[in-house]
């Protein structure tokens, strides 16, 4: 007959797992064991059972199983810090990759940025085809319209600048007079009316007499 094979999942009866525990302890001990001597292997095993009790196989007598697993973590940890400053190597010389190729890349740039400034002023030019002297005449008529603009932004703030100021000194002007009592200053487009007066009584000769004068009555 033949028998079933085994379903790897927990037992669910607890005698019954308390039984298949001992037999699968006793089997992997003695597999250790037998590892130990035939391989001349360093063996520790460590085996906790359900209910909390500890089993443990050292391969050799004169070698605890506190020596092996210290063994372990010291190995763990090498290789571990071997591990780590591979990967630090590599993250390293994959940066400085691409710090060289960004570097070139930017002085590309610069270089392409040397030769359009030299252009626009007017060097170099030999080499530029129609298309290119048309590119660059029309982005000097945009630099030059944008000067402009600026440059009238900056006369037309001035000129509210100089107004402002003329209009306070102005005010301070009027202020000052009427403290002094002074009549305040007429605007210049303002004159004063002149008033003629003309005597109307004074008498004027207006007769002619021709020889010797004569007395007069």
């Amino acid at each position: 007959m033949v028998r079933g094979k085994t379903q790897m999942k927990r037992i669910e009866n607890a005698a019954s797992r308390q039984v298949t525990f001992s037999k699968r302890r006793n089997g992997l001990l003695k597999k250790a064991f037998e590892l130990s001597v035939l391989c001349d292997a360093e063996v520790a095993l460590i085996i906790f059972s359900p209910r909390g009790k500890l089993y443990e196989f050292a391969s050799s007598r004169c070698i605890s199983i506190n020596k092996t697993i210290e063994r372990y973590t010291q190995r763990k940890a090498k290789d571990g810090g071997l591990s780590s400053a591979k990967a630090v190597s590599e993250d390293h010389e994959h940066q400085s990759a691409m710090s060289k190729e960004d570097t070139f890349s930017m002085a590309k740039k610069i270089e392409h940025l040397e030769v359009s400034k030299r252009k626009l002023l007017g060097d170099g030019l030999d080499s530029c085809s129609i298309h290119e002297l048309q590119q660059i005449e029309n982005q000097l008529e945009r630099s030059l319209g944008k000067i402009r603009a600026r440059k009238n932004q900056l006369y037309k703030e001035q000129i509210e600048h100089l107004k402002e100021e003329e209009r306070s000194l102005l005010e301070q002007n009027a202020k000052l007079r009427e403290q002094c009592g002074m009549v305040p200053l007429l605007p210049s487009t303002e004159q004063p009316e002149v008033v003629h007066n003309i005597g109307q009584n004074m008498e004027v000769e207006t007769e002619l007499f021709i020889g010797l004068p004569e007395r007069r009555k």
